[in-house]
């Protein structure tokens, strides 16, 4: 499993450690996770109007379940079944609870929660690129380089909202305030590879995301990091700590705490226990569902009943191109697709309702862009389609049972409450208690806004 190493947490490591004597184990991992910035760095946010509106710090903690590739919306959220056929396609919409609300037959547990849902049929942006969209989406504010496939992640980029809101809203106790799993996403056929916007950007590698990778359905998975050397024991590691403390005496502070936050880290059992889904009955995880996906948005629900602020459940490596439908589009969705997706985000919801946690958690599900109406004749795909998509939000003070927005009758384009990608962002700042228009200052001490966006306050 591997994991970007945070430059400056290994710039620490060699000012203040001594050869020999602390083996720490694979903290590659750890210390993006649990560094919180430079000494003396102001990075406070201002004070902004926003924060007496409706929902500002309804939630305590985010789960972004973000469907990399593009799912489209006609086929999922928006269907058009007056629509010409080369239009509405193959899928029937499936009636719920809530007037006016049809989702696709391929979500009948989703369908089920439809009065905790607020549906956005208006997502849209100009960005047809899958790269520098992710960026806009998972940051709330454009890319260095826009509608570009070409340009990896750099520290040019702006920070992940979980970074941000770690940096902003630090976390009590050990675990990180931010997660992203099972993978940062990459487009093969991308020159860029890697798409910006995943990492901490300018505020800097000590706030990266926890980086998770694999696949916890497989019965060998293990978080990489959070054990000490083979045959160390605990014991063992907190004297070695304490020896550390001592010899560097009391003029090498370094990155307040850092040190000992990794030791504690590797040495309490609470951590470990966080990601061990061992611990979860097999009912329980079977409802989520036995793949890659059920098991990480079950991870991410007991990653936020942990202490976790902020967990982005990426769309996990498929081998077909994600939601990136351009071709098979129906198959790949009723088979692929759409099932695993009903089924973890449903017992999400079900777990999170059942354990009082919906009302402070807000769930987000998201791709960067939707699908192009007009199906491809020959292979049954639909093209990138950034003017318009569709995103649900639920829980976290969203008022459930309701639609947002409208599209045309085609779904190609909005024409009631248009919604940027840089408003979803917004409202999860809201949500979470962070001003959308306040500013703070980034690495040079330049004041930046937080997101380009504005909270979706009627959803609350």
């Amino acid at each position: 499993m591997q994991t970007p190493i945070c430059q400056d947490f290994r710039w620490a490591l060699r000012r203040h450690s001594r050869r020999g004597l602390l083996q720490w184990g694979s903290l590659a991992a750890l210390g993006s996770a649990i560094g919180r910035g430079a000494p003396g760095r102001a990075n406070e946010l201002s004070p902004a109007g926003l924060t007496q509106a409706s929902g500002f710090g309804r939630a305590k903690a985010c789960i972004l379940l973000f469907m990399w590739g593009g799912p489209s919306h006609i086929d999922t959220w928006d269907l058009k079944p007056d629509a010409p056929a080369e239009v509405r396609g193959e899928f029937q919409p499936i009636a719920t609870q809530v007037p006016g609300l049809l989702v696709s037959e391929h979500f009948p547990r989703l369908a089920k929660h439809a009065e905790q849902l607020a549906v956005v049929r208006s997502v849209t942006h100009d960005d047809p690129a899958h790269l520098s969209s992710v960026h806009h989406l998972l940051t709330g504010r454009h890319a260095p380089q826009v509608k570009s496939d070409d340009v990896p992640p750099s520290r040019k980029d702006s920070p992940l909202i979980g970074s941000a809101v770690q940096r902003m809203r630090p976390t009590d106790g050990l675990l990180p305030g931010s997660v992203m799993l099972p993978w940062m996403v990459n487009h093969p056929s991308a020159p860029g590879g890697t798409a910006p916007g995943q990492h901490a950007g300018w505020l800097g590698a000590a706030h990266d995301p926890f980086l998770l990778t694999g696949d916890p359905n497989r019965p060998d998975w293990r978080v990489s990091g959070l054990r000490a050397g083979d045959g160390l024991p605990a014991e063992r590691m907190q004297r070695r700590g304490e020896l550390l403390a001592a010899v560097n005496g009391p003029g090498a502070e370094g990155f307040p705490g850092l040190q000992e936050r990794a030791l504690q880290m590797l040495t309490d059992p609470r951590v470990e226990a966080a990601f061990d889904l061992n611990r979860e009955s097999p009912e329980t995880r079977e409802r989520y569902g036995r793949h890659i996906h059920g098991q990480c948005v079950l991870l991410a629900r007991r990653l936020i009943e942990s202490g976790v602020r902020f967990v982005c459940v990426n769309w996990h490596q498929d081998g077909a191109n994600f939601w990136d439908t351009h071709g098979n589009n129906f198959q790949r969705l009723k088979n692929d697709l759409m099932p695993p997706s009903d089924r973890a985000f449903s017992a999400l919801l079900t777990d999170l309702s059942d354990r009082g946690l919906l009302s402070e958690t807000l769930v987000v599900w998201a791709g960067e862009f939707g699908r192009k109406p007009q199906i491809t004749p020959g292979n049954a795909g639909r093209e990138h389609w950034p003017w318009c998509g569709s995103a649900v939000l639920a829980g976290g003070g969203i008022q459930g049972g309701q639609i947002y927005g409208r599209s045309d009758r085609q779904g190609g384009y909005p024409v009631e409450n248009a919604v940027s990608p840089a408003d979803l962002a917004a409202t999860m700042y809201h949500a979470l208690g962070l001003p959308a228009d306040g500013e703070f200052l980034d690495r040079m001490g330049r004041p930046q806004r937080l997101t380009e966006g504005l909270p979706l306050l009627p959803l609350f």
